[in-house]
């Protein structure tokens, strides 16, 4: 595998990553009348994907972890998607009454808020698995596992307290969400974040270069790239300027979560 290859698979993986976030943010700041197209178009891509990724499989060669990569991104949009629009979150969407903004029943509450959302995850996951798993082209399921553990790991942080909570990004019916946040600079599971997904980026890449069949070394190029994007994600929950410049956005002003003054 050539080194202009996998830069290739690198930019690809970065264009892919900018170029989903992007969209996926401005169809859902439109008109809440337009989500049931939305929803059906994306569950449409997301079968395909689901379809795609049984048919290439058993191919060891390099445009099926290609195309492997973007099977998984569909499902994963599919799961963004329902969760931007309301389609699937939680049982609970405003704080409880009573509930102050810290402790277990917080944290339980938050929980509940995305509660249907987080069981989907894992049933797209188990799914993905079952169909995939011990065949020699696993890298859409490599891809959603990935996205899981980083996207879990951000939810951590940002119920911890980041300093962008990203709120740009939340649709006007998903606000009640902030009220699970905390704006703070720092918090202590921060650096152990970026730790393990710079760790886990490093030992992707070492799989990519071991790799014996070019499904693995472009697949895993793919992914690691994926997961130290994933790191720039949560760098930016913490950076002086706000993340929505990546894409064009304008940012809003911060709103203060139940009154908590923004850092």
């Amino acid at each position: 595998m050539t080194a202009a290859t996998l830069a290739g698979a690198v930019a690809l993986t970065v264009l892919l990553w900018w170029g989903a976030t992007g969209l996926i943010t401005r169809l859902v700041r439109r008109d809440p009348r337009s989500y049931p197209t939305l929803l059906a178009a994306s569950s449409v891509i997301a079968v395909l994907g689901l379809a795609a990724l049984v048919q290439v499989r058993d191919d060891t060669r390099a445009a099926a972890a290609v195309a492997g990569f973007c099977a998984a991104l569909a499902l994963w949009s599919w799961i963004e998607v329902t969760f931007l629009t309301g389609a699937i979150t939680g049982p609970v969407r405003a704080l409880p009454a009573g509930v102050r903004r810290r402790g277990w029943r917080h944290a339980l509450a938050a929980l509940r808020a995305i509660l249907w959302h987080e069981l989907a995850i894992v049933a797209l996951a188990a799914a993905v698995a079952l169909l995939t798993a011990g065949h020699p082209n696993a890298i859409g399921l490599a891809t959603l596992l990935v996205l899981w553990v980083l996207r879990s790991s951000a939810k951590l942080n940002l119920f911890l307290g980041v300093r962008n909570l990203g709120e740009s990004f939340l649709p006007a019916h998903l606000a009640h969400l902030l009220d699970y946040l905390h704006h703070r600079r720092m918090n202590a599971l921060l650096p152990f974040s970026l730790l393990g997904g710079g760790l886990l980026a490093v030992w992707l890449a070492t799989q990519a270069a071991a790799a014996g069949s070019p499904v693995d070394a472009i697949g895993y190029t793919m992914v690691a790239t994926l997961a130290a994007l994933g790191v720039l994600e949560h760098l930016l929950m913490v950076a002086p300027l706000p993340p929505e410049m990546l894409w064009g956005e304008r940012p809003v002003p911060p709103r203060s979560p139940a009154g908590e003054p923004p850092p």
